[in-house]
């Protein structure tokens, strides 16, 4: 296929499958225990990163790394102190992140690098994001899979996770960690502004469908591998930029979704 004659391409779907697989694992814990915006949050926590990277002559990429992992936890210090108001320290942290990048983004001369991470540039992947991106993807996949039933347990419910034995701040921790890290590489390929879309997007879309944890996690990462490679296949063909034509698909798979339901319920 003329797609597949390009290099940059096939990056960009090796990139684009791995991070549809994971994002799906961290949405739907991050639903479950209603915090669809800490994605939106982080991802703009790490334009604060990309800033100072970008100011600094540093990869960008690694400047988003640290700063989402900061942010993401004083989310949860601030979460854990104040548990009845837990949603307020992601709005604090937003705030501060677009306050901080904005300030940074003043300092930028050439601002065409900044503009990449808003709405991603899975096209133009360097090797060492290719490298790095499908190393915190296999290290999140194999943590999401070994620490299953922790997670299972900390989306649903962490009172009867403690009377389980769960240890549920080292659990928590290793949940921030992984959150940290998807946010920062997919905010590079599908940009900061799509990423809590789809975090969140096709985990609402598995919903409609889905009986069980398990069952809203497989179908999750389902309809975001077929949004990915169906946004590709389009933004190439049609010259539509990847990250939001990856989104509206997912949209539309919604869409379907919540019309499947009605008729399966009518």
């Amino acid at each position: 296929m003329l797609i597949f004659q390009y290099s940059f391409m096939i990056r960009a779907f090796i990139v684009g499958i791995l991070l549809a697989t994971v994002i799906p694992c961290i949405g739907v814990v991050l639903v479950l225990r209603r915090q669809s915006m800490m994605g939106d949050a982080l991802s703009h926590a790490s334009l604060v990163g990309v800033s100072a990277g970008l100011l600094t002559g540093t990869n960008p990429v690694v400047g988003a790394v640290i700063s989402t992992f900061v942010a993401s936890l004083t989310i949860e210090g601030v979460r854990k102190r104040i548990p009845d108001y837990a949603e307020m320290s992601i709005a604090i942290i937003l705030s501060m992140a677009l306050a901080l990048s904005g300030i940074l983004f003043s300092f930028l001369g050439n601002a065409t690098g900044f503009n990449t991470f808003l709405y991603g540039s899975i096209v133009a992947i360097s090797d060492f994001e290719l490298y790095l991106v499908m190393g915190i993807s296999l290290i999140i996949l194999l943590g999401f899979t070994l620490n299953y039933q922790e997670f299972f347990y900390l989306a649903l419910d962490e009172r009867s996770a403690r009377l389980a034995g769960i240890p549920i701040r080292r659990t928590a921790l290793l949940f921030t960690i992984f959150t940290a890290l998807t946010v920062s590489v997919a905010s590079r390929t599908i940009g900061v502004l799509m990423v809590s879309s789809m975090m969140v997007v096709p985990v609402a879309a598995s919903m409609q469908l889905s009986k069980s944890f398990w069952q809203t996690t497989l179908y999750a990462i389902l309809i975001a591998v077929f949004s990915m490679i169906a946004g590709l296949f389009l933004s190439f063909y049609w010259d539509l930029k990847p990250g939001p034509t990856v989104v509206m698909v997912c949209i539309f798979c919604f869409l379907a979704s919540t019309l499947i339901r009605w008729r399966r319920d009518a």
